[in-house]
């Protein structure tokens, strides 16, 4: 990730939380920064995909990304995305995790969001804005979390796969796909569990099967998610699926229709 440039403006004045409303078109992205303050990164509607250093996380409209003060990090947008973000003062994240965690959005949290996005800024001089984050802070700190991340490697041909493999799930020749890497499939095979703690296998499926929560997200079929993450059979998507996630792709989309 490039370097990255602190966002300072407006932080550390008083306030326990801060809050941002955007709306941000297809292909945008946000480039490399960091913030003083602990950040949650949700999108109303829309898929984001927020790159840090060491991880690739995805956020559909279910979902937010935790990322603690200090943290590095890049935001891609997929299709039109409502972004609402809250910023939480050191002094209110203290108990809050102190790594990165995809947060499963429940209804009262959202509603949360939305209506502290609302407020703008919430002040600890005023006794419901007080109230109010101590139980953002109950909510974030009770909230499921959720594996939607995909660990990157380093190495620059392993990176490059790895590019790939997110930009086209679909595409099984992965043979081509690490000489366009720049090395050998065998090579790279060696490189992804020294790199990110997966075989290139477990990778690659995980991959996929993060990709197909992003199209169902946005309104997909479940059989158009299946073969659009590169599986071949629907019924070995749903399994795949159910065993990462708890439950079917039909009962997700369901749930990411009534968020």
């Amino acid at each position: 990730m490039p370097h990255a440039h602190v966002v300072a403006d407006g932080f550390g004045d008083g306030f326990d939380v801060r809050s941002l409303a955007i709306t941000l078109r297809q292909g945008a992205v946000v480039s490399a920064h960091r913030h003083p303050w602990a950040q949650l990164v949700f999108a109303r509607s829309g898929v984001m995909r927020v790159m840090t250093e060491d991880a690739a996380w995805l956020t559909p409209a279910t979902k937010a990304i935790w990322l603690p003060a200090g943290m590095e990090h890049r935001i891609e947008i997929q299709g039109e995305v409502a972004m609402r973000t809250l910023y939480l003062a050191p002094e209110r994240a203290v108990a809050l995790p102190h790594v990165a965690a995809t947060l499963e959005v429940a209804p009262l949290l959202r509603e949360l969001i939305l209506h502290m996005v609302k407020l703008g800024m919430l002040s600890p001089s005023r006794p419901e804005h007080d109230r109010m984050a101590g139980v953002l802070v109950d909510l974030l700190a009770t909230a499921r979390r959720e594996d939607l991340s995909l660990p990157l490697p380093r190495d620059p041909r392993a990176a490059a796969l790895a590019d790939r493999l997110r930009e086209a799930p679909n595409r099984s020749d992965l043979t081509a796909l690490a000489k366009d890497s720049g090395a050998s499939l065998r090579t790279l095979q060696r490189l992804f569990p020294r790199e990110t703690g997966l075989t290139l296998k477990a990778w690659r499926q995980k991959a996929r099967l993060i990709h197909s929560v992003a199209c169902l997200a946005s309104g997909a079929a479940v059989t158009t998610a299946a073969f659009d993450s590169g599986y071949q059979s629907v019924g070995a998507f749903i399994a795949a699926f159910s065993h990462q996630f708890g439950m079917t792709p039909g009962r997700y989309a369901a749930a990411a229709r009534r968020s």
